[in-house]
C-alpha cells in the first residue's frame, strides 16, 4: 500500500453501502488515463464523510480528483489478458465544484466582500472574470484537502 494521487473520470454512479456492522461506506469506480494511452480502473471505497458527501454528489462521468491508500491489483479479462488495476481508500476527494467554491471564497475572503458571486455571473463571464468583479484577482491552484 502506498499513498497517492488520481484524477479521472467517475465510471458509474457512487454507491452507498452498509457494513454488517451498521457503518456506511461508499464505493465508487474511476477511469484514469495511464501514461500508454490505456484506461486504469481504480475501485474506491470511502469511509470519511466528507469523502463519502463528495462522492455522492457525483454523477456519472463527471472529472474527480483523489487522495488515499492505493493498493496495486491484476486481474484477468475475458480474453485471457492480464490488466492493472488499483484499489483506493479515499480519504479526500476534490471536484470542479470544490475548487469553484474554494476560488470563490478566497477572492471573497482577499476583498473583504462577504456576497456571494452569483452562478449566472461565474457561468457568463468565466470563473476569472467573475471573481475580478468581486475584488483582487486570486492566486492559482491554491486549493487544500
Amino acid at each position: 500500500m502506498v499513498d497517492g494521487l488520481i484524477a479521472g473520470k467517475l465510471s458509474g454512479s457512487a454507491q452507498n453501502r452498509t457494513a454488517q456492522n451498521g457503518k456506511t461506506f461508499v464505493t465508487a469506480k474511476v477511469r484514469a488515463a495511464s501514461g500508454d494511452g490505456d484506461a486504469l480502473f481504480v475501485n474506491v471505497i470511502a469511509f470519511d464523510d466528507n469523502a463519502k458527501a463528495a462522492l455522492l454528489a457525483l454523477a456519472d462521468g463527471d472529472s474527480v480528483a483523489l487522495a488515499g491508500t492505493l493498493t496495486p491489483k491484476v486481474w484477468t479479462d475475458k480474453h485471457g489478458d492480464a490488466k492493472t488495476a488499483l484499489d483506493m481508500v479515499a480519504h479526500g476527494v476534490l471536484s470542479a465544484y470544490h475548487v469553484r467554491k474554494r476560488r470563490e471564497a478566497i477572492g471573497q475572503a482577499s476583498s473583504g466582500d462577504t456576497t456571494s458571486i452569483s452562478r449566472s455571473v461565474g457561468k457568463q463571464r468565466g470563473l476569472r472574470e467573475g471573481a475580478a468583479l468581486a475584488g483582487d484577482a486570486m492566486p492559482d491552484d491554491d486549493v487544500t484537502f
